[in-house]
């Protein structure tokens, strides 16, 4: 035995897969609005600004295995999570319909899709940023448990 333990499944397989999912929120977002041509209302446009730098930082970070980045991540991944959270209740609840956020071009209101009645783009932000913070909080704790 050489005293190396063999890497948990979180901590071989987390910042993968939240980096594949920034990729993929960021990717989705071009689709939206470059093929389908979706115009971007100013909360996603943050949203955007928040999603954009995961999808490299993850990138490098798995590319070298780096597992200690939540202090990065983390503050992009929550206050994007919580622009998207805002922005959903601003699509799907009366009383923050009322609130404008965006005074220029498209409204935040405005569904571009609604599947399955609830799944809206700010939605789909919302659960990449989530899980996004669930991997990383789990990677963060695996690595505390495992030093």
């Amino acid at each position: 035995m050489t005293g190396h333990t063999k890497p948990s499944f979180i901590q071989t397989y987390a910042l993968y897969a939240a980096w594949v999912i920034a990729v993929t929120a960021t990717l989705g977002s071009l689709y939206f609005s470059e093929i389908r041509e979706f115009v971007p209302c100013e909360l996603c446009w943050i949203q955007r600004i928040f999603m954009y730098p995961l999808a490299i930082i993850l990138g490098i970070a798995a590319f070298h295995n780096e597992i200690n980045l939540k202090k990065y991540v983390l503050p992009l991944s929550i206050i994007g999570g919580s622009i998207s959270f805002y922005h959903y209740l601003v699509q799907k609840v009366p009383g923050f319909a009322d609130i404008k956020p965006c005074v220029q071009g498209v409204p935040c209101n405005v569904q571009y899709i609604n599947w399955f009645g609830f799944v809206t783009i700010p939605f789909l932000a919302l659960t990449a940023f989530t899980l996004i913070s669930i991997l990383m909080v789990l990677l963060h704790l695996n690595a505390r448990k495992n030093s």
